[in-house]
């Protein structure tokens, strides 16, 4: 959050062009924010949360646009602020992947392998179990495969 208050000003400025301004984003306040993304384990709030973070960030850059019916400025709607930059929170997933592959061929002898397919000694809480890093792969490799029309569910 640091990075990007410390650049707030600029962002809105018309000093610099809208895609330099979205590059600044892409490049220095998201690299920073998502930096070791790969092993996070988020729950749905959590990734609504940098979608949020996200949004507010593009419409610091793009500013409010001018409604053609009522002529009144209002704020850039989500959608519309997907059409002008793709989401970079997206990257998230193939990180993760990526990541994951790696882990798994580094062998059993390696800390980080014994991480992503051991088991944690104790006991659960009694409340709803949180994801954990394993399930989000489980479930980016899902949407893979659903999205080539594969079925990950061994049943044919």
């Amino acid at each position: 959050m640091l990075c990007y208050h410390s650049v707030q000003n600029l962002l809105s400025s018309n000093l610099l062009s809208k895609n330099m301004n979205s590059e600044i984003c892409r490049t220095k306040i998201l690299h920073v924010f998502l930096h070791g993304c790969e092993t996070w384990s988020l729950t749905l709030r959590e990734e609504r949360s940098l979608r949020v973070f996200e949004n507010r960030v593009l419409r610091r850059i793009f500013g409010p646009k001018k409604d053609e019916v009522t002529g009144e400025w209002r704020k850039l709607h989500t959608v519309e602020l997907n059409d002008l930059y793709l989401p970079n929170i997206r990257v998230m997933k193939p990180i993760r992947k990526r990541w994951a592959g790696h882990v798994a061929h580094m062998g059993e002898k390696k800390g980080a392998y014994g991480v992503l397919v051991g088991k944690p000694e104790g006991k659960r809480p009694i409340s709803r179990p949180r994801h954990r890093w394993a399930d989000n792969i489980k479930m980016d490799l899902q949407e893979v495969f659903r999205g080539q029309g594969m079925d990950l569910s061994g049943s044919g």
